[in-house]
C-alpha cells in the first residue's frame, strides 16, 4: 500500500528535489506545497531537461490544479520542445483560472510572433503591459515587433518608452541606435544618445552607440572622443576598442590603430575580424610581410573571410607577385563573388601578366557590378585602346558617360579615343563638355595623347575656359 507524505516548502530547493527523486524511485505518492513544486521544476529548468520539468509539472497540476502557475511553466516547457498547440491549451487554461497574470500574455506574445502573427503579438504584449508591474522589457519586445515588420518608427516610439522605464536597459539602447541606423538618422541618434548621457553619464553604451553615430557621419574625431569615454567607464569593453580603432584608420592614424585593435586582446581572445583589420593597417603602411602575417592568422580563425584571402593577395600583388596573388583573389570570389573590389584586383593582375582576355571579363564584372568606379571604366577602355579596339574604346567610354555624366576625367579620355579614330568634331564637342564640367583637369588629355599640345585648335578651345 502506497504511502503519502507531505513536504512543505524549505529554504532550501535541494531538500525538495531530492524528496521528488526519492518519491519517483520508491514509486510513491508524496505531497508538494505549490512552492516545492516550483523549486523543483526551476531545478529541471536549470539543468536544461524540460522533459523532466513537464513531467514535475503533471505532478504539479494533479496535486493543485487550481494554480495558475502551473500552467503557464507548463506553457513555457510546450514551447522549448516546441509543443505550440499544446502550449495555447496550457495557457488558456491559466487565463481562465487568473486572467490578471501578465506571463499568459507574455508567451502567447512570443508564439504569435514565432509564428509570424505580429498582429496577435501585439494585442497580447499590449494586454500584458496594463498588467505587470515592470514594463520595460514589454515594451522591448513590442519593439521588436514593429522591427520584424519593418515598422522602425514605431519600434523607435517604444524603444524610447521601454528606456523611460528602465534607462538601463543595455538591449534597449543598442536596438534604437540600429533603427536609427537602418532609417539614416543618425543626427536624431546623436541627439538621443547626447540627451541620455546628460541623464546617465556613466552609461558605456550609451557613449559606444553616440560613437557609432559619429562615425557613420564620418565625424571621426568625435567619434573616438566617445569610444574613449565608454572604454573610461568600462576598461574591457572590447568592442569599443575595435571601433574606436576602425575610426582611426580613416584618419590615416595607422600605428595608433594597431595599438588599439591589440588592446581588444587583452579582454577576450583573438577574433578572425581585428587579426584582418590589424593586417589592413600593416599594409596601409605598406610593411606587407607584417600584413600578410596577420591576414594569415585571420584566415585560420576563420576560413570563410574572404577580405582576409583577398589581403594576401594584395600583398602579393604589391611585391610584383601577381601569379600569386590570383590564387588568393579567386579564395576570395569563391567566398563573395559580389564584390566589385576583388573582380578589380584580379582584372589588373591579370593585365600585369598579360591576360588580356581574362583582364577585359574581369573588368566587365567589376562595372556590372558597380558603375559608378570610373577608374574601372578607364582601365578597361585602356586595354580595349592598347589592343587597336577603338571603336569598343569609345563605346565603353560612352557607356561610362551615361552612368557617370559629371565625371570630367570620362570626357577627357573620350576625346582622346575620338581624336584617335579621326572623329575629330566629335572629339571638340566633348571637349566642350570636359571643360564645362572641370577646366582644371584638362591636362589628362595630353598625358594620354602629349601630340595633341600642337594642336591650335584644341589649345584655344581650352584657354577659353582657363581665362
Amino acid at each position: 500500500m502506497e504511502e503519502d507524505f507531505e513536504f512543505e516548502f524549505s529554504e532550501d530547493p535541494k531538500f525538495s528535489v531530492e524528496r521528488y527523486e526519492e518519491m519517483i524511485r520508491n514509486q510513491d505518492q508524496y505531497f508538494f506545497d505549490s512552492q516545492a513544486f516550483e523549486n523543483i521544476i526551476d531545478y529541471y529548468i536549470e539543468k536544461n531537461d524540460p522533459i523532466k520539468a513537464l513531467q514535475v509539472v503533471e505532478y504539479a497540476v494533479n496535486q493543485h490544479p487550481f494554480a495558475a502557475v502551473f500552467f503557464i511553466k507548463q506553457a513555457q516547457l510546450f514551447v522549448a520542445t516546441n509543443q505550440l498547440d499544446s502550449a495555447f491549451d496550457a495557457l488558456n487554461k491559466a487565463e481562465m483560472l487568473e486572467r490578471s497574470e501578465a506571463d499568459i500574455y507574455l508567451i502567447r506574445g512570443n508564439i504569435f510572433e514565432a509564428l509570424d502573427r505580429p498582429d496577435e503579438a501585439l494585442e497580447n504584449y499590449r494586454t500584458a503591459l496594463q498588467l505587470a508591474e515592470n514594463t520595460d522589457e514589454i515594451y522591448l519586445l513590442i519593439a521588436m515587433v514593429y522591427q520584424n515588420i519593418g515598422d522602425y518608427a514605431g519600434a523607435i516610439e517604444h524603444l524610447k518608452k521601454c528606456l523611460e522605464q528602465n534607462m538601463e536597459n543595455q538591449d534597449a539602447l543598442y536596438e534604437l541606435a540600429f533603427c536609427y541606423d537602418v532609417l539614416d538618422k543618425q543626427e536624431e541618434s546623436i541627439q538621443f544618445y547626447k540627451q541620455y548621457i546628460d541623464n546617465e553619464p556613466y552609461s558605456y553604451a550609451a557613449w559606444y552607440n553616440l560613437g557609432n553615430a559619429y562615425h557613420k557621419l564620418t565625424l571621426y574625431e568625435k567619434a573616438i572622443d566617445a569610444y574613449d569615454y565608454a572604454i573610461l567607464i568600462k576598461e574591457n569593453f572590447a568592442s569599443a576598442y575595435f571601433n574606436k580603432g576602425n575610426s582611426l584608420i580613416h584618419l590615416d592614424k595607422f600605428i595608433e590603430a594597431i595599438d588599439v585593435y591589440k588592446q581588444t586582446f587583452e579582454y577576450e581572445p583573438p577574433n578572425a575580424d581585428t587579426y584582418c583589420a590589424i593586417g589592413e593597417c600593416y599594409e596601409k603602411l605598406e610593411r606587407m610581410e607584417e600584413a600578410r602575417s596577420y591576414y594569415k592568422k585571420a584566415v585560420k580563425l576563420d576560413s570563410k573571410l574572404s577580405d582576409a584571402w583577398f589581403g594576401i593577395g594584395v600583398t602579393l600583388d604589391f611585391e610584383d607577385r601577381y601569379f600569386e596573388s590570383l590564387h588568393f583573389y579567386k579564395k576570395a570570389l569563391a567566398l563573395d563573388d559580389s564584390n566589385p573590389d576583388y573582380w578589380f584586383a584580379m582584372a589588373d593582375a591579370y593585365y600585369k601578366l598579360g591576360k588580356l582576355d581574362e583582364s577585359e571579363k574581369a573588368y566587365e564584372k567589376v562595372i556590372e557590378l558597380n558603375p559608378v568606379d570610373v577608374e574601372a571604366w578607364l582601365d578597361y577602355s585602356s586595354i580595349l585602346y592598347e589592343q587597336g579596339k577603338l571603336d569598343s574604346a569609345i563605346e565603353t567610354i560612352a557607356d561610362a558617360i551615361k552612368n557617370n555624366p559629371d565625371s570630367a576625367e570620362l570626357y577627357y579620355r573620350i576625346v582622346a579615343y575620338l581624336f584617335a579614330s579621326g572623329k575629330y568634331n566629335e572629339a571638340l564637342n566633348f571637349l566642350e563638355l570636359a571643360l564645362k564640367i572641370d577646366p582644371s583637369k584638362h591636362e589628362i588629355l595630353f598625358e594620354y595623347l602629349p601630340q595633341l599640345h600642337d594642336n591650335k585648335i584644341i589649345i584655344d578651345i581650352i584657354n577659353k575656359y582657363l581665362i
